[in-house]
């Protein structure tokens, strides 16, 4: 995270482009102030898309949730009745049962012991076992995109499935045998969703790319600059950089050499800010386990 502030970027533009520098930005009433401001955000905004930046890489872990009670329902109505309690339950639950068919969603909560259902149950039973188990969780609040092959079990300590398409969703809540060992995940909607549903308590857990590249001086993250103090992830040369461009942009200004300075300076910062693996010509099997250096003559390890 750099520590030079908005008001001192917005500053450094101004004195690089030869306008009146300001005393302060947010609620200056300066057009050029203004401008200047909207710019540098749109450059936040694009530069968040624009890599994989490690400060805006975070790593999420969630505990799964499930709630095994009892109830009451019938082959007529999409209702179950008779249900102790309901104040943990809600739209993003599943319920399981006999007679209620699979990928059964809760619809609604209907009173402190009853809830609406996707499904007419095939078999009543009355006081019947139930099991509801949360398949649609949350994401964080800053998620903007996910980080392809980081999502783990991390309690059985397999890595989850997917995202599954459209089409294989469909197979999975549909199909006679569409369950297994591991955990199937699509993102839909607001949610992360989980196929099949898990007991209470299992760990899970993915990286994903944060939309908040500002932060405040109090360090809470931010989607944008707002106050003078505030701060960003990017480096300053950049920042400065694409907000020169975009003002001669908008002005009809020729850019060709702003933009130029600008994308050296871009890839120069993409670059440096994680590191690379080294890439050889000539890979070879590695020997952590066993391998060719580590087999021993006779004997492996126990005697007859």
């Amino acid at each position: 995270m750099s520590t030079t502030t908005m008001l001192a970027l917005v500053q450094q533009v101004t004195a690089e482009l030869g306008l009146p520098i300001p005393a302060t930005v947010a609620g200056n009433p300066n057009q050029d102030v203004v401008q200047i401001l909207a710019l540098m955000n749109a450059t936040g905004y694009e530069l968040m898309r624009r890599a994989d930046w490690r400060e805006l890489t975070k790593q999420y872990t969630f505990s799964t949730e499930a709630i095994s009670t009892t109830g009451t329902w019938t082959t007529s109505a999409y209702t179950i009745t008779g249900i102790p309690s309901t104040a943990l339950l809600d739209t993003t639950y599943q319920v399981q049962g006999v007679g209620i068919p699979n990928a059964t969603y809760v619809t609604g909560v209907l009173s402190s012991t009853s809830v609406s259902i996707g499904y007419e149950p095939t078999e009543a039973q009355t006081g019947g076992d139930l099991v509801f188990q949360k398949v649609k969780y949350d994401l964080p609040a800053d998620y903007y995109s996910s980080v392809n092959r980081t999502h783990w079990d991390k309690s059985k300590r397999w890595e989850m499935l997917g995202p599954e398409s459209a089409q294989q969703w469909e197979w999975l809540l549909s199909g006679y045998i569409s369950t297994g060992p591991r955990i199937r995940y699509r993102l839909l909607g607001k949610y992360f969703q989980i196929w099949p549903g898990m007991n209470a308590g299992e760990v899970l857990g993915f990286e994903y790319r944060s939309n908040a590249w500002a932060e405040s001086v109090a360090n809470a993250a931010k989607t944008s600059f707002t106050a003078d103090d505030d701060t960003c992830i990017y480096p300053d040369r950049v920042m400065v950089l694409s907000t020169k461009v975009k003002y001669f942009e908008s002005k009809g200004f020729d850019t060709t050499a702003l933009f130029r300075d600008y994308i050296n300076e871009l890839e120069t910062a993409i670059a440096q800010d994680t590191g690379a693996a080294n890439l050889s010509f000539a890979p070879r099997p590695g020997t952590v386990l066993i391998g060719y250096d580590n087999i021993p003559d006779s004997g492996y390890g126990y005697e007859n």
